[in-house]
């Protein structure tokens, strides 16, 4: 568990603390990048939706903070949009997001995600022996100096190992296969519209094929749009909710198992705090994110137990953020599903 720990300190050492940052210099609408990058539609006659494949050179996401595969940048049911992107303009020169002079979300290239995306914390990076660590899910990344790690930071990928993709009507499956920088794995990856149900299930494979033992956590996320400014969305657990450092009293209450918004944010407003309660059981991993005023839900069950939960939002999203602990040997396998079920009156 101690190396899980560390994996922990690793992941979110600035989860909860904005990077300080100047005014982009420049920046792009969002709408031009999600026309001009490759995308994978499938449906299962209830759920639709749009899915970016890894692509360094055209795709939707470049960055190297979040696993590259499997961007939702749309998902609806009955008409009723769940995801898509929260910022307005990318640009390079941002870390995280900020604002531009129009009030609008800037999002730099390594937070400029949308929908259920995953993080998984870094491999060998306080190795000094080398320069090189990894990210599972996006590749061998370079450490350009002594500095701590920090997701928001933009690394430059060395090698993204072998990638391939399989598509059905319902369903998208990633496959990269990596060895390098100490350590080797296969990581499969899958989409999967659940036939004649409004769910998504996401599924999981991964295979330690190096000497060394992966010692990591993933997070997923769930980046959610219900409502314009979060009003009246109620987030429950199936345990009694404890917040580290609770927001202000007038925009949520904390009472045994839930979260409720009690007004929209303001404009710029952000809230980021770990939650606690959970047990050592898989059984609370079972999430449920409502908007009281249209009924419009997200159920998201995982299988795994819960090592942390993170709670963030501006006025553009919602995010419950659980992780999980991948703990694996030489030759080992490790299989996750987190299964996404929606309701839209």
């Amino acid at each position: 568990m101690k190396q899980i720990a560390v994996a922990l300190c690793l992941l979110t050492g600035s989860a909860l603390a904005q990077p300080v940052q100047p005014m982009p210099t420049a920046s792009a609408p969002v709408d031009e990048l999600l026309a001009s990058s490759p995308h994978v539609e499938i449906a299962n006659g209830l759920i639709a939706a749009r899915i970016t494949p890894p692509d360094l050179d055209n795709g939707f996401y470049r960055g190297t903070r979040f696993d590259q595969a499997g961007i939702v940048t749309s998902l609806t049911l009955k008409g009723r949009e769940f995801y898509g992107p929260y910022f307005e303009r990318t640009a390079p020169d941002v870390l995280d997001y900020t604002y531009d002079a129009e009030g609008a979300v800037v999002a730099g290239p390594d937070s400029a995600v949308s929908g259920p995306v995953e993080e998984f914390a870094p491999l060998g990076f306080d190795d000094k022996a080398t320069a090189l660590f990894v990210k599972i899910g996006v590749g061998i990344l370079y450490r350009p100096d002594d500095a701590p790690y920090d997701h928001y930071r933009h690394y430059d990928i060395v090698n993204i190992g072998r990638r391939s993709t399989r598509v059905t009507k319902d369903s998208i499956s990633f496959l990269q296969t990596l060895d390098g920088a100490g350590y080797g794995y296969t990581y499969e990856k899958t989409l999967r519209l659940v036939p004649g149900k409004p769910q998504l299930a996401i599924e999981h494979v991964l295979k330690n094929s190096g000497d060394k033992p992966i010692h990591t956590t993933v997070y997923d996320h769930n980046f959610l749009r219900l409502t314009p400014g979060n009003d009246g969305i109620r987030v429950t657990f199936p345990f009694a909710v404890k917040a580290a450092t609770p927001p202000a009293a007038d925009l949520m209450r904390i009472e045994a198992g839930s979260l409720t918004y009690l007004r929209p944010m303001k404009d710029k407003e952000r809230i980021s705090f770990p939650n606690t309660g959970y047990g050592a059981s898989a059984g609370d991993y079972d999430i449920e994110v409502r908007d009281l005023k249209s009924g419009a839900s997200v159920r998201i069950v995982g299988d795994q137990p819960i090592v942390k939960i993170n709670i963030f939002s501006i006025d553009r999203t919602q995010a419950v953020e659980p992780y999980i602990a991948i703990d694996l040997p030489p030759g080992a396998e490790k299989r996750w599903t987190y299964t996404y079920t929606y309701t839209a009156p």
